[in-house]
């Protein structure tokens, strides 16, 4: 059996921290929840420390969080595809958008159901991921600017998304400027300047943050207190708001170098063994958890002296070593986790998820 646990007092340590540094800069916020995939267990523990903001890529999450507390603000953080625009409309009350013909549809779907749907346009910054080049901006505020029952409310970008671009204060200044340009051209005020998710932390604590970018989103550093620029945690917040309990299924003393012809395995590569290893013994576990659940990179064991070895489907084999600490079949091995190893384990079905 494995479990994957949020510890509360850790979150709501984290909320606070952020809470008071975005407060200090007049910084709104939201919290993004697509790590969570939809769990109402750990939507309403972030609900009850009073976030106002939940951002997310999956409609079917947005309908949850609405479903639990209908006066959050939802933000859909992606460009929409077409075919979900009705229930977008229904669920989200804004929108990331970088594509015309999307915002159209958006339009007209909120003259359908009478509602005035929020939208922020991306903006390429260098990342190269969803964006609306910057010599087109113009020509494409021009044409949305006259759609009905759409109400432009910010101006953001991404950074460290898609080819690991970091934001910088030159960057940022330079999406301040377009903000400032489409305002005077068209004499429309942009509330906000989304500039930024946990990567841009590092800078706002730095005082790199031009004063106009008035609006962050953050998941990464609310949950794992990731500072992307070092690599180490941001000070004063908890790194391990998530842990993973995985149960020992198996446990015997076996030999390090497997025998017999060898070819790819399951993961698809064929696994390699140190010349020293062969003929030496060393206590193996097997614990109940593998690929379908998560990728072994994005696990580190608490236990220093555990190694992890190799994954299959439903399986994690762990070298013990001389097993010092006397580990036996049913025991509990507790692992930091990376976020996208926390996205695995929730977004699988075969993962219990608890609150401490």
């Amino acid at each position: 059996m494995a479990i994957i646990r949020l510890n509360t007092d850790k979150l709501r340590h984290n909320y606070k921290h952020l809470e008071n540094l975005f407060a200090k800069n007049n910084i709104d916020w939201g919290v993004v929840t697509k790590l969570l995939c939809g769990n109402k267990l750990y939507l309403n523990e972030l609900m009850k420390l009073g976030i106002k903001q939940m951002h997310d890529t999956r409609i079917s999450n947005i309908r949850t969080i609405k479903s639990l507390n209908p006066d959050i603000q939802t933000v859909y953080i992606k460009p929409p595809a077409k075919r979900i625009i009705p229930n977008l409309i229904r669920y989200a009350d804004v929108s990331f958008n970088t594509d015309y013909s999307t915002i159209k549809y958006l339009s007209e779907e909120a003259y359908r159901q009478n509602k005035l749907h929020k939208i922020i346009i991306m903006i390429e910054m260098g990342d190269l991921r969803e964006c609306v080049m910057g010599d087109k901006l113009v020509d494409f505020y021009d044409r949305v600017f006259l759609l009905p029952n759409i109400q432009i409310i910010g101006i953001g970008t991404n950074f460290n998304c898609l080819n690991g671009i970091m934001p910088t204060q030159d960057k940022l200044l330079q999406l301040c400027l377009y903000k400032k340009l489409i305002e005077l051209k068209f004499k429309r005020e942009i509330p906000w300047i989304s500039g930024g998710t946990s990567v841009t932390l590092s800078l706002l604590t730095k005082k790199k943050i031009p004063k106009e970018v008035n609006h962050f989103r953050v998941g990464e550093a609310l949950f794992f207190a990731n500072d992307l620029f070092t690599g180490k945690p941001f000070k004063g917040m908890e790194t391990d708001v998530f842990k993973l309990y995985s149960e020992i299924i198996e446990l015997h003393h076996k030999p390090i170098v497997p025998s017999g012809e060898q070819i790819e395995n399951v993961a698809g590569y064929i696994p390699e063994y140190k010349e020293e290893d062969h003929g030496k013994y060393t206590y193996r576990a097997i614990i109940d958890i593998g690929l379908l659940d998560i990728n072994p990179s994005f696990l580190t064991p608490d236990d220093n002296s555990i190694k992890i070895i190799e994954a299959s489907s439903d399986m994690l084999v762990l070298d013990l070593g001389e097993n010092k600490s006397s580990y036996k079949t049913g025991d509990l091995i507790s692992f930091n986790l990376r976020y996208m190893g926390a996205l695995g384990l929730m977004n699988s079905n075969y993962i219990e998820k608890v609150v401490s």
